[in-house]
């Protein structure tokens, strides 16, 4: 940074045109720092292998509660492990005892049918009616993303009606 030595003696300040970027280079690392720590924090990190889907994603709420079968039967809460036996209480918790909360429920390939079917009736005797299976989405491109698929209910009976005006299947 330049500095002129004053040769007048007036009252005059000359104007400076320098803007000091400085402060504002240091508030945007932290910014920065503080999305780097934030980030991870917001996914789950069970590791799964989902099936794919076609259906129309539903709208994922503001913080989703969860479910995961693992290929070994074991349950997951978020992140966290739970023993079937504790697994009404937990789930109690986590949810804030709000039954209408919508449970996502994720499962691995390797699950059976039979097994998905007594997770889902592990829910509807804690009273959670409103499930959403969730797994990969299906593009034309080969990618694929996880989704929910909507108007899934825990009993299988009277689903909720999908996006877009249809049912679901």
């Amino acid at each position: 940074m330049a500095a002129r030595i004053r040769e007048t003696s007036g009252d005059d300040l000359e104007e400076n045109h320098e803007i000091n970027v400085t402060p504002f280079i240091d508030v945007i690392l932290v910014l920065l720092i503080i999305f780097m720590v934030a980030a991870p924090l917001a996914t789950v990190d069970v590791n799964v292998d989902l099936p794919g889907s076609t259906a129309t994603p539903a709208p994922r709420p503001e913080t989703p509660l969860f479910l995961t079968v693992k290929s070994d039967l074991t349950l997951a809460i978020g992140n966290d492990s739970v023993p079937r036996a504790a697994f009404a209480s937990v789930l109690d918790s986590r949810a804030k005892g709000d039954k209408q909360t919508r449970i996502f429920l994720r499962a691995d390939t390797k699950v059976g049918y039979g097994d998905l079917m007594e997770v889902m009736n592990l829910l509807r005797a804690a009273g959670y009616l409103k499930v959403a299976l969730v797994g990969l989405e299906t593009t034309s491109g080969g990618f694929a993303r996880p989704e929910a698929m909507p108007g899934t209910s825990a009993t299988g009976a009277n689903p909720e009606p999908a996006p877009g005006g249809g049912s679901a299947p």
